[in-house]
């Protein structure tokens, strides 16, 4: 009964203190109790002690998974429990790793594995083909982005390394502890874990109020159209949509407007991306633009690309049928008054409905099901290049970065070593009702703000969007579920922080120290005691 107390009190601590509703506070302290349970069973004489410890950390692991994102059930039931029940498997497979190399080394060894372990779980997140990072540590604290400005030089896993290292810091202290019963191990294990948890918060502070926003101001217009995606967004027409987005345009826009965003796939008409020149979309987009010429509209939009010759096919591309096949396109483009439309192919899909994860493998076991977490129906055509839009004058350069990418740091960095001096986020949270899947879709945004130090203008099909400067600080919002339009300014900044530099250096350390760890461990022989 001890241990599946433990268990669940780790899952609700760790889903306790997750945003946009939780105190970060919690996350130093969400492992310990799931570590006792792993310390205890390691040292009993049960026989099955791998299949115990494995149960009780599903439980945890579901507990948080399931609290936390929950919401992915109003896209589809299916989709959300594979999230859920997968992603909790995974973790817990990282606890069995850490216990079968802590039955051969040492405790404080078999520590720093752990860390190094799931750092190492949390980038496979950022890269493989089920890629769901949403819960990655370093994420926690989007929240509270006084605590974490030094993310410029770390990313996100300088927030996962610090909420490891505590969580290992106050383990190890109650082990002294209980076997030495001394009331100094206490005092000495409060004032450590005390300054590992303030120091880096109070050079936060510091960093917070010294850092200055410096540079040339750029008006936006972010639209939030409220297009209702299962109902009416698939059942209008792209022409009745730019009128819409005309309509709103039109109460915020002035002579000096530089940019107009608006959402993702919000023309969802499907186009022919070769006959988008020729099309009346485009003739009404770029009348709209000649009488505002200061004016550079970035938007979401849909294309297909039909396929009749079977050389040309790419494992992204889609079957129809009769031998006819089509690469579909969740895209960004920018029209202003220079000729050439600039185009950008979203890059980081959604699992399952925009992707079909190691098809070699899945497909002929599962046909052409998908799991559904929330987008449209059919594999989608990416790109490796992160594309940045020009405006018409020259002087600034937008980071198109469609919904699902925003979540992805090292990701984010491409668009700005390509020379994007803002980020521009176009997104559709619709899937999930109000819930908090659009409200940790916004928080996790303010992290790229601060990795990057640019400001960010988002414009999301039914909220909410915002204003974020690059202090992660929102400085103007649209509520959820409004129809409107959102004007602001960002300001541009064309310098470099060492994390868009280095990108995720400390994963990659992560990768060496646990292979190191594994393999001096299980070529040496097993410890006696």
């Amino acid at each position: 009964m001890r241990q599946l107390l433990l268990a669940i009190a780790s899952g609700l601590l760790l889903a306790l203190g997750w945003p946009t509703y939780g105190f970060p506070l919690l996350l130093f302290f969400g492992f310990v109790p799931l570590l006792f349970v792993e310390h205890s069973i390691r040292n009993s004489a049960l026989k099955r002690k791998k299949l115990t410890l494995f149960g009780y950390s599903y439980l945890t692991f579901v507990i948080w998974n399931f609290i936390t994102t929950n919401w992915l059930q109003y896209a589809d039931v299916f989709g959300a429990s594979f999230a859920i029940l997968v992603n909790s498997l995974l973790m817990a497979l990282v606890i069995i790793i850490y216990h079968t190399v802590a039955n051969r080394t040492s405790q404080n060894r078999s520590l720093l594995f752990l860390i190094a372990l799931w750092i190492c779980f949390e980038k496979l997140h950022l890269g493989w083909e089920f890629s769901w990072p949403w819960l990655n540590l370093g994420n926690g604290f989007s929240e509270n982005i006084s605590w974490i400005q030094w993310y410029e030089y770390t990313g996100t896993f300088g927030g996962t390394l610090w909420v490891l290292l505590t969580n290992t810091l106050v383990f190890t202290s109650f082990l002294k502890y209980n076997n030495v019963k001394s009331k100094q191990i206490i005092k000495v294990a409060v004032l450590k874990t005390s300054l590992l948890i303030s120091i880096p918060i109070l050079v936060s502070f510091i960093i917070f109020k010294t850092y200055k926003i410096e540079g040339e101001k750029i008006n936006v217009i972010a639209l939030q159209p409220n297009i209702d995606p299962y109902s009416e967004k698939y059942n209008t027409s792209n022409i009745q949509i730019a009128d819409l987005l005309f309509e709103l345009s039109n109460t915020k826009i002035t002579d000096s407007t530089d940019y107009i965003l608006a959402p993702e796939t919000v023309f969802a008409d499907n186009l022919k991306i070769d006959e988008f020149d020729i099309s009346l979309l485009k003739f009404k987009l770029k009348s709209y633009i000649n009488e505002h010429p200061n004016v550079n509209l970035l938007t979401g939009v849909s294309f297909i690309k039909f396929i009749y010759d079977e050389k040309d096919v790419k494992s992204e591309t889609n079957y129809l049928k009769n031998n006819i096949w089509y690469n579909d396109y969740n895209s960004a483009m920018l029209i202003n008054t220079n000729n050439n439309v600039q185009l950008y192919h979203k890059s980081k899909l959604v699992v399952g409905i925009e992707n079909f994860p190691y098809q070699g493998v899945l497909k002929p076991i599962l046909g052409d099901a998908m799991i559904d977490l929330g987008g449209t129906v059919a594999m989608k055509t990416t790109q490796s290049n992160r594309d940045v839009f020009t405006a018409s004058n020259g002087k600034s350069k937008a980071a198109p970065i469609i919904c699902y990418e925003s979540v992805y740091g090292e990701f984010v960095t491409g668009y700005v070593r390509n020379g994007a001096d803002f980020l521009a986020i176009v997104t559709n949270d619709a899937w999930w009702n109000n819930t908090q899947g659009h409200k940790q879709h916004l928080s996790y945004a303010r992290l790229r703000a601060i990795e990057t130090r640019r400001d960010i203008a988002r414009s999301a099909n039914t909220g909410i969007s915002a204003f974020i400067n690059a202090k992660g600080e929102i400085t103007k919002s649209l509520a959820y579920d409004t129809q409107g339009a959102l004007g602001g300014s960002v300001t541009l900044n064309k310098k470099q922080t060492f994390y868009v530099l280095a990108g995720d250096y400390i994963a990659r350390i992560a990768i060496f120290i646990a292979l190191f760890v594994f393999l001096i461990t299980f070529f040496r022989r097993k410890k006696t005691a």
